[in-house]
């Protein structure tokens, strides 16, 4: 029996996936898997029965990557299940900065016992004036899953659209309309647009990028929208350029003690992905790939350790190997398991920075003999029979 253990509430409709063999546990310390959405991972104790955690959403900040890579633990995201939520809400964010909706509505409310409104907001309605998104520039830094919907629709809305990743795989191209002119830096994207959104992870290249120096080279009155990380914006440099106008909105999904008091910033608590099908899409997802690694040995959509699959097996047994990615790793296993007089029917074997992950198909039984061998072979996490 695999033990599930839910760190936050997870949508039943990927619950109810998991068959008999499946139970759900109260206690952290006793799972098998287990499933998170926004639960801060990095203090907990990870039991030695953990094989996987799996986030129920694309960002994985919460959880101790490196921690889980070494003791064997591979941390599954879903991106693209709560993409089209999240793309929604972006153009919400660029119509709330074109046309004053939200001083418009605001006046609604400060004026609702006016017996007179239907007349009076005749007048008022001059001061909450905008401009339409048709034919103005919209730049999309990063092209996965969210920032591809975001280009897409941004053409739709008969923008002229520009984006850029230095990642964009050829299927990732494919999916974007013809008309969005992809471009080479982000400079490109700062020099040139009117809306500005950002779809990147943190990392180093990218946290505060959008920051002093890339806003003096932005258009005055540009509109910056992060949807993405609140780290890739710099708060003490956006402020100023708020109150200069350099900025015209700075449109937030992740509002912190700083912009949460700033004049120009529009910020919702973290709505991107708060959508009942984008939250059903992601545990359906999460599920699968839990059920798949754990049945399979498959791996699919693993932050920490790389892609790897073999399918169903079709042969006498199955065994998976967590290791470090270091020389002659893949040769000390075949050899293990040759001196043990198993032959390897299949087998691939996939390294992603420091670790790598193998999964050997056996024409013979995985006895205790040979997954004790195995485990003593230096530079071997962990160890696990599928079948």
């Amino acid at each position: 029996m695999i033990k599930v253990n839910c760190l936050n509430p997870i949508s039943n409709l990927g619950l109810d996936k998991f068959d008999e063999n499946y139970e759900i546990t109260e206690d952290f310390a006793k799972a098998d898997v287990a499933l998170v959405r926004s639960a801060a991972m990095h203090e907990m104790d990870l039991p030695d029965s953990l094989i996987a955690v799996a986030r129920a959403g694309a960002g994985v900040n919460n959880i101790p990557l490196e921690k889980c890579a070494q003791k064997g633990i591979v941390v599954f995201n879903t991106p693209g299940a709560n993409a089209n939520g999240v793309k929604e809400l972006v153009i919400c964010g660029m119509l709330l900065a074109s046309r004053d909706i939200i001083g418009g509505n605001q006046w609604v409310a400060d004026n609702k016992t006016d017996e007179n409104i239907n007349k009076t907001m005749e007048k008022a309605k001059k001061n909450f004036a905008g401009n339409e998104l048709k034919g103005k520039k919209l730049g999309v830094i990063g092209l996965g899953a969210i920032g591809r919907l975001v280009a897409n629709i941004g053409v739709s809305l008969g923008m002229e659209v520009y984006g850029t990743d230095p990642y964009l795989s050829v299927e990732g191209a494919l999916s974007i309309k013809r008309t969005v002119q992809i471009v080479k830096t982000r400079e490109e994207i700062f020099k040139e647009c009117d809306f500005i959104s950002v779809h990147t992870p943190l990392v180093d290249d990218t946290r505060e990028m959008i920051n002093k120096d890339s806003m003096a080279m932005m258009k005055d009155g540009v509109v910056i929208l992060n949807f993405a990380r609140d780290l890739l914006v710099c708060d003490d440099d956006m402020k100023e350029a708020l109150a200069s106008g350099k900025v015209k909105k700075y449109v937030t999904d992740f509002p912190n003690a700083k912009t949460a008091n700033m004049d120009g910033v529009i910020a919702t608590p973290h709505l991107g992905a708060s959508t009942e099908e984008s939250e059903d899409n992601c545990a359906i997802m999460a599920v699968e790939q839990i059920m798949d690694f754990v049945e399979n040995g498959n791996i699919v959509n693993s932050v920490n350790y790389p892609a790897a699959t073999l399918g169903v097996c079709d042969k006498v047994s199955r065994v998976t190997v967590c290791h470090k990615n270091i020389p002659n790793m893949l040769g000390q296993l075949t050899s293990t398991v040759a001196a043990e007089g198993v032959n390897v029917a299949d087998m691939v074997d996939k390294s992603k920075g420091d670790f790598a992950y193998a999964i050997m198909d056996l024409d013979h039984p995985a006895t205790e003999a040979l997954v004790e061998k195995l485990n003593a072979v230096e530079g071997v996490i962990k160890v696990r029979v599928i079948k």
